[in-house]
């Protein structure tokens, strides 16, 4: 059996190389003293980075709990002091660590233990916020739609891209006949999300497709139905790549027969979240219909 010290004696020596010329021999006398290995003060300093431990962990479950029952129901909206003040508090540690924790353990601390003590602070807020804030303790997330808007397959149409932001709409006739689609999604309830969709051209105001709960707009639910699959995008397996998941609620209006010209598609989706009155996502949607030289 080997014991602790010599165990100790072997691993100093190992992995040292030598140097060449006169200092070595000095070097060789230096490399034999090792400081004694002390149980006594090894267990003092793990009790240390034990208190230091807990000390922070709780300070970042504190910070998360009260950004979230304190400050977030003064805001309306995600604002900066929520990552900010939280951030900057790492710079109380070194001071919090010597209110709290008696000088006999406080003392052992060096910059190492300010390093990790930083990251551990961080990552324990983090974790805890992102508990507080979700579902099924909270909801601060807005409804969307789950990829954006598409249109019905029509033998008028060349083809369909998106051009500098801008969805094109490529015709080899004058006009053509266009059922737009959307899926609205979210991480809680998209059937109670309110749906305000407008249909603009050249900035006035063509038609309000809807403005109501998604569990109400009936209407346009039945007009995606019945698209199926004959949407413009479609994957590999030929499923309609605006709607992705079971929970998607799809939409679609008939906008009529379009002329080329400039068109805009205008989303709001809005609920009534947790802390947040309301929690609200919007979008403008540019359309371009064009027509194409044919063979």
């Amino acid at each position: 059996m080997v014991d602790v010290d010599s165990a100790l004696r072997a691993s100093a020596y190992s992995g040292k190389k030598r140097p060449k010329g006169k200092e070595s021999k000095k070097e060789e006398v230096k490399s034999r003293k090792i400081e004694p290995f002390e149980p006594g003060e090894a267990f003092e300093k793990e009790k240390a980075d034990a208190f230091s431990m807990w000390l922070v962990i709780a300070f970042g479950l504190a910070m998360g709990v009260f950004m979230r029952y304190v400050i977030m129901p003064t805001l309306t909206k995600p604002e900066a002091i929520l990552w900010v003040l939280p951030v900057s508090l790492v710079v109380v540690l070194p001071t919090m660590h010597k209110l709290l924790i008696p000088n006999h353990w406080s003392d052992r601390y060096d910059n190492g233990n300010w390093f990790r003590a930083s990251f551990l602070y961080i990552f324990s807020w983090l974790a805890i916020s992102f508990l507080l804030v979700n579902p099924p303790l909270a909801d601060i997330a807005p409804p969307t739609l789950a990829n954006g808007i598409d249109i019905e397959e029509n033998e008028a149409i060349q083809y369909v891209g998106w051009v500098d932001g801008t969805y094109t709409i490529a015709l080899n006739q004058g006009y053509v006949d266009v059922v737009l689609g959307m899926a609205v999604r979210d991480n809680v309830d998209a059937e109670n999300a309110t749906v305000q969709v407008s249909f603009w051209k050249y900035g006035a105001l063509v038609n309000e497709l809807s403005n109501g709960t998604a569990s109400d707009l009936t209407e346009a639910r039945a007009t995606f139905n019945s698209v199926n699959n004959s949407w413009i995008s479609v994957d590999k397996l030929g499923n309609p790549v605006v709607i992705q998941h079971s929970e998607d609620i799809g939409l679609a209006w008939d906008l009529g027969s379009l002329t080329p010209g400039q068109y805009e598609i205008k989303v709001r989706l809005s609920e009534v979240g947790d802390p947040w009155d309301e929690n609200v996502w919007e979008k403008t949607y540019k359309i371009a219909v064009v027509t194409v030289a044919t063979a």
